[in-house]
């Protein structure tokens, strides 16, 4: 082959490179004046959604028009759009960016929370909290009236053979509190500490333990509440053992005392986290017109409220446990005991209902 053919025929595939060369920089422009259309058309909604989110965030919502206030979700709505169409044709990244940011701020304003977490919190203390108690009284009573009979249970099964005593009450639990100690040894057991050295701890294990048998309660409601009613009967069983043990030996105001501090918070919580348990069930075996899914629901959120209570009232239980009840003498006990029931019962029953009647009236 010459050497004038091999020239002509490489002269094509250079004139290919030169053209290859020449359309990229034409597709790039095409692209740019594409996005640069697309962000013109539709700039002056972006940067309107803009103000009103900035003016939103700013707390200062007075200085928006009726107009702005009715546009804000249509103008969601559209820049949303835009950013889906953005990600489809492969916009430029700077305008996704920034449509991602206006999109995810406007959901929140549109669709987030009307109010912050301190401000719910601060409701839910001042009412909040009480209401949603008052609204499963009767889930409370069958509570309660389970704990008496589970207590009452524990006390005859010991008294009748002592034996029961083992098989209610777990090993971690008897050590030396066991049918035949003496009432020095029982006591003991009472006894008033000189310091609070190594409490803290022993006050986050208690509330470990405690929490552990409140949720538990709780999440077996959706069983109808049969487990939650039977999860009662056990742990109050192990207390009438307990009392039928101290009085024994003549104990029992001094065990009442000790167990008073902590007990008038920590077994009121149990009973509120099993009612709510029992409530949730309640309302899913008789839903009335209402579907069991719609029943359950209306239900788990107004036990989920109480468990939420529950939780700092075992907290106040874990701290009275390993204070007061270690560092104080019997009197102060009761007092103690007392006191906290009496605020609870307050609290939950009395608190709140003033307001409530304004807002029924409103």
């Amino acid at each position: 082959m010459s050497t004038a053919t091999m020239t002509a025929t490489a002269i094509p595939a250079s004139k290919g490179d030169i053209r290859n060369e020449i359309e990229a920089p034409s597709l790039i422009e095409a692209a740019a004046l594409r996005s640069d259309k697309f962000r013109l058309e539709r700039e002056d909604e972006w940067k309107r959604l803009e103000i009103i989110l900035g003016l939103m965030e700013k707390g200062r919502i007075k200085r928006l028009s009726d107009d702005d206030v009715l546009a804000l979700p249509a103008l969601y709505r559209m820049a949303a759009s835009s950013l889906a169409v953005a990600r489809e044709t492969s916009l430029d990244a700077s305008t996704i960016a920034y449509l991602e940011s206006l999109v995810q701020r406007a959901w929140f304003q549109v669709y987030g929370p009307r109010e912050g977490f301190f401000r719910w919190f601060r409701k839910f203390l001042s009412g909040g909290l009480s209401q949603s108690v008052r609204d499963i009284w009767l889930d409370i009573c069958i509570a309660l009236a389970v704990m008496v009979a589970g207590t009452i249970v524990g006390w005859l099964l010991v008294a009748r053979d002592q034996e029961w005593f083992y098989i209610l009450v777990p090993a971690q639990f008897a050590d030396v509190r066991q049918p035949g100690a003496s009432r020095e040894v029982l006591l003991d057991t009472l006894k008033v500490e000189n310091d609070a050295s190594g409490m803290s701890a022993f006050a986050a294990q208690l509330f470990t333990n405690n929490s552990s048998v409140c949720i538990l309660a709780f999440a077996l409601g959706f069983a109808f509440g049969v487990p939650s009613l039977l999860l009662l009967v056990q742990n109050l069983a192990i207390l009438g053992a307990f009392m039928w043990l101290y009085d024994s030996q003549g104990l029992l105001p001094e065990f009442g005392a000790w167990l008073a501090v902590h007990g008038t918070t920590e077994l009121f919580a149990i009973m509120l986290s099993s009612a709510a348990g029992i409530h949730i069930g309640r309302k899913m075996a008789f839903p009335g017109r209402r579907s069991i899914l719609t029943a359950a629901s209306d239900a788990g959120k107004r036990g989920a409220q109480v468990m939420v209570g529950v939780v700092l009232m075992l907290v106040f239980a874990a701290l009275l446990e390993a204070f007061p009840r270690q560092l104080a003498e019997t009197e102060t006990r009761g007092l103690i005991g007392a006191f906290m029931l009496i605020f609870w019962l307050t609290y939950f029953f009395a608190f709140g209902r003033g307001r409530e009647r304004e807002e029924l009236e409103a």
